[in-house]
C-alpha cells in the first residue's frame, strides 16, 4: 500500500470485533454520534457483504469495486456520487466491497478505496472517518485500515469467542503499530449484561473498556427497520444508550491515550477466561 494515502486531517478510527458481534451496527451509531456533534463523518464498509452502511442510507449502495469495474477501473470517469452516498444526518456512507470468494485480497480494495476518495479530495471535508473492518479473517488484507487509523476500537462480548479473536485483533495492531500510528484505543462492551470476562482480560492485556452497549431488543429491531438508534421513538432506554454512544463519540473526538496493549498466548487465555 502506498505509504502516501493518508487521511489528511481527518481523526480516523477503524473498528474491529469477531463476526456478528455488532461492529456495524456499533459503527452506524457512533457515526451518527459524531454528526449530533456537529462533525463531518465519512463511513467506510470494508466486508464483501457491503452491509455496514445501510441503516444510513436504507439501502444496499453499490461499492467501490463494483463502480471501478462498471469503468474498466479508469477511476477518472467516475463522479463522487457515483461511490459516496449521503446517509441519516448527513453522514457520508461508502462501501469497499471486497474480492470475489477465495481470490484477491482485501488490503487491495481498501487501497484502492482511500486512493479514490483522496482523488476527489473528499477526505479534506471530513472530521472524523470510520473503518467498519470484517472481523473474522484478521490478515494482511484485512488489516490494511490500521495503516490509515489513529486508534482502533475493538467490538466485544463477554465471551470467550469474541475475546478470542479481540486478543487476535490486538496482535494485528501491534504488528502494524511498528511502521504506522495505529494504537489500541480501548474497547467497546457490546451486547453483554455483565463485562466479568472483559473486566479480566483488560487487566491482564492492557486494554481498557470505553462503552458499555447493554443487551437491548431496540438495537436488534432497529436493524430491523433500517434505523439507527438515533431514529427511533425516545424511550428511556433508547435515549440512555443514545447518551453511551454521544459520549463515546465526544470522548474518541478528544483523542484517547494509546493503550500499550499485549496480545496473550492462547493457552494462557483460554487458562484465563472462564469460572473458577
Amino acid at each position: 500500500m502506498d505509504a502516501a494515502l493518508t487521511a489528511g486531517t481527518a481523526k480516523v478510527f477503524a473498528v474491529y470485533g469477531k463476526g456478528g458481534i455488532g461492529k456495524s451496527t456499533t459503527s452506524s451509531n457512533l457515526s451518527v454520534a459524531f454528526s449530533k456533534l456537529g462533525k463531518r463523518v465519512l463511513q467506510i464498509g470494508c466486508d464483501p457483504k457491503h452491509d455496514s452502511t445501510f441503516t444510513l442510507t436504507k439501502s444496499l449502495i453499490p461499492t467501490v469495486i463494483d463502480v471501478l469495474e462498471s469503468v474498466n477501473f479508469h477511476s477518472e470517469e467516475l463522479r463522487i456520487e457515483d461511490f459516496v452516498f449521503e446517509g441519516y444526518n448527513g453522514v457520508m456512507c461508502v462501501e469497499a466491497g471486497g474480492p470475489p470468494a477465495g481470490t484477491g485480497c482485501g488490503g487491495y480494495v481498501v487501497g484502492q478505496t482511500v486512493k479514490l476518495l483522496k482523488e476527489h479530495h473528499l477526505l479534506d471535508d471530513t472530521d472524523v472517518v470510520i473503518f467498519d473492518v470484517l472481523g473474522d479473517v484478521v490478515c494482511g488484507g484485512f488489516a490494511a485500515p490500521l495503516q490509515h487509523a489513529e486508534r482502533a476500537v475493538i467490538v466485544t462480548a463477554n465471551d470467550f469467542d469474541s475475546i478470542f479473536a479481540m486478543n487476535r485483533i490486538i496482535a494485528a495492531i501491534q504488528a502494524k503499530a511498528k511502521n504506522y500510528p495505529v494504537r489500541v484505543g480501548g474497547v467497546i462492551a457490546n451486547r453483554s449484561e455483565d463485562t466479568d470476562q472483559i473486566d479480566r482480560f483488560n487487566a491482564r492485556a492492557g486494554t481498557e473498556t470505553l462503552a458499555r452497549i447493554p443487551l437491548l431488543d431496540v438495537i436488534r429491531r432497529s436493524r430491523l427497520k433500517k434505523a439507527t438508534l438515533f431514529e427511533l421513538e425516545a424511550t428511556p432506554e433508547v435515549e440512555a444508550v443514545q447518551r453511551e454512544y454521544l459520549q463515546l463519540a465526544a470522548r474518541l473526538f478528544a483523542g484517547t491515550e494509546p493503550l500499550d496493549a499485549k496480545p496473550m498466548k492462547d493457552r494462557d487465555l483460554f487458562d484465563l477466561l472462564g469460572y473458577d
